[in-house]
């Protein structure tokens, strides 16, 4: 893919990702982040190898993705379109899954997932209980898209929130939008976003920052990193909306050293983004400039606490300041 030069380039670019996309094509999506525990990376080898031996190889799609949320399930995978869910599998389960399910469209019941009060056997992952009354708004792309690939998630309208604050909105018409949406802080403080953007932007100083504070320090804290994980993008292209609204030119990601899936992810999707234009100079060619750097936290639980983050960021002692 070309360097984008304009919002209507990445309009044209996302339409055509779409259209390429066929949605009858059989696509195994498998659980390559907290499952990987639980022996996914085997589990998508043996898939490789089974689904090329019964000669599918350009028939069926393997994707790996971030998480899909019922780790207690795992390793567990969906097979599009018609949405089967297979849960606790292993390798050894996967030549009945390529010949059954992929190539005749059989359901192996024994593979699928049982209630625990009815004792049927649920086919689809929306009818599954845990997923069944869930409405994902920032985990929408996880257990969906490949995040090694930008190509998955601008297929996905990925960026147009970007390209339509660059070129339709002024810097107060975004923090105007946010602060109307009554989106909060999700920290626990239930801080109002808007009213944050707000401060920055009038805060004297002639440059500002982004910070993404990715270090979750909390035993068995799973958030951050699931969206770091599977859906690297959408942070990307908030922190990008975000500085332009307060007039910021340099971002950072703190974000905990144990989450080397995290991390590569991110590397990942930052080459990516500047490779086409949507991070560092003249972003879409509307004349923003902006960047972020990857900052590695040392293992501190303190540095989760924004000062001493900052404090860390900046190469001091993560301790935190008292604050007006």
């Amino acid at each position: 893919m070309e360097k984008l030069s304009s919002g209507s380039a990445l309009q044209d670019l996302s339409e055509r990702l779409a259209a390429e996309e066929d949605p009858n094509k059989p696509c195994v999506r498998i659980c390559m982040t907290g499952c990987r525990a639980y022996g996914a990376e085997d589990l998508k080898e043996a898939f490789a190898k089974e689904i090329d031996s019964q000669g599918m190889g350009d028939d069926v799609e393997i994707r790996g993705t971030g998480c899909h949320g019922f780790c207690a399930r795992s390793p567990l995978i969906a097979i599009d379109p018609q949405e089967i869910f297979y849960q606790e599998l292993t390798p050894r389960n996967v030549p009945d899954i390529v010949s059954q399910t992929l190539k005749d469209g059989a359901v192996i019941g024994r593979l699928l997932y049982r209630d625990p009060e009815s004792r049927e056997r649920i086919e689809s992952t929306d009818d599954v209980p845990f997923y069944k009354s869930q409405q994902r708004n920032i985990l929408r792309n996880c257990g969906e898209i490949d995040p090694t690939k930008i190509s998955h998630y601008i297929a996905r309208e990925g960026y147009a929130a970007l390209e339509q604050a660059l070129f339709k909105m002024t810097p107060e018409d975004v923090i105007d939008e946010v602060t109307r949406s009554g989106l909060r802080g999700r920290g626990g403080a239930g801080f109002p976003t808007g009213v944050k953007w707000n401060f920055a932007r009038r805060a004297s100083g002639d440059i500002k920052y982004v910070v993404c504070n990715g270090d979750e320090g909390d035993p068995g804290a799973f958030m951050d990193r699931a969206v770091l994980e599977g859906d690297p993008h959408s942070v990307l292209e908030g922190m990008t909306i975000a500085a332009y609204a307060i007039g910021a030119s340099k971002g950072y990601i703190y974000v905990r050293a144990e989450y080397p899936i995290a991390i590569d992810q991110l590397i990942t999707a930052l080459d990516q983004s500047r490779e086409l234009g949507l991070m560092g100079q003249d972003i879409l060619g509307s004349g923003f400039d902006f960047d972020i750097e990857i900052r590695e936290g040392a293992g501190a639980f303190v540095c989760g606490e924004e000062t001493a983050l900052l404090a860390s960021i900046e190469g001091e002692r993560g301790m935190p300041r008292p604050r007006p």
